[in-house]
């Protein structure tokens, strides 16, 4: 299947890099923290079976260009111009941070988004995992700048994930994409500001999208931790017009490791959508 490289220039002249594959209605993929549209290409790959795939590299990150000052209302507009380029209108896709983000954008770009698919928004609503510290943000901002973006991707995985110690130190002698996450470690204060009012073991802001109305869906992996499930379903509470599901088998990994169910259900879920705009 064809894909084509492409370009799009967002709103604050940033420029945003993705590839186009597939045909039919538009789904943009919207990447988690510390990974870029090669994370997301066998996604893309299953998906553009059925439908037009716009598989992006967020600001910062890949061939994307990397505008300041930062702010998350960014990132937004680059879902809008990406949008636009896909034909005004098109499905979301979002993993973990990129949830949010997703969401965040179906809040304020109305009836551009015409559907949503959230895989593990990582909410901290009770004491089922331990909060982000406030100021994670700032001490990872001081540990790029001074040459230590490995560390800043350690501080990320224990202070942010909650992952022991000993096992990021595995993470970082044996994965051979760590050098690579290392090198956009930038970019996680994006992903930490995207986040913010979601990582503090409170509940949900309540009306923070309350104007998001496209249909959506909210999916944790059946292997993942409890957190992930509770903040899943209360989302889904909130949202006008969304359900929670558990994927059998699936992990915080499955989007990169082993998609495929991912995207049965991804495309199931969007096709009912097309249908149901058809018959209306």
């Amino acid at each position: 299947m064809n894909t084509i490289e492409k370009n799009v220039t967002s709103k604050d002249g940033t420029t945003i890099a993705f590839e186009q594959s597939g045909t039919g209605s538009a789904i943009v993929l919207v990447g988690a923290a510390l990974t870029d549209r090669a994370d997301t290409t066998k996604l893309a790959r299953l998906l553009a079976q059925k439908f037009t795939v716009i598989n992006y590299d967020r600001r910062g990150r890949g061939q994307s260009s990397d505008t300041q000052p930062y702010a998350a209302e960014r990132e937004v507009e680059d879902l809008g111009a990406l949008i636009e380029a896909a034909g005004g209108s098109a499905y979301l896709f979002g993993s973990s941070s990129g949830a949010v983000l997703a969401l965040e954008a179906a809040g304020k770009l109305g009836n551009k988004v015409t559907g949503l698919f959230m895989y593990e928004p990582p909410f901290i609503i009770d004491d089922s995992h331990p909060p982000v510290p406030a100021d994670l943000a700032e001490q990872i901002g001081r540990l790029v700048p001074a040459g230590r973006r490995s560390d800043a991707v350690k501080l990320f995985f224990t202070k942010g994930m909650g992952i022991p110690a000993v096992f990021v130190t595995l993470m970082r002698l044996l994965m051979p994409g760590w050098s690579k996450m290392a090198g956009v470690a930038h970019t996680i204060p994006y992903d930490l500001a995207v986040l913010a009012g979601t990582q503090t073991g409170q509940s949900l802001p309540a009306g923070r999208w309350a104007s998001a109305q496209a249909p959506a869906l909210v999916m944790v992996g059946g292997k993942s931790e409890t957190f992930f499930h509770t903040g899943a379903k209360a989302l889904a509470g909130l949202l006008p017009n969304a359900q929670y599901r558990s994927l059998a088998g699936g992990n915080h990994g499955s989007v990169v490791m082993a998609p495929k169910a991912i995207a049965a259900a991804v495309s199931e879920f969007f096709k009912t959508q097309t249908f149901e705009r058809q018959v209306a």
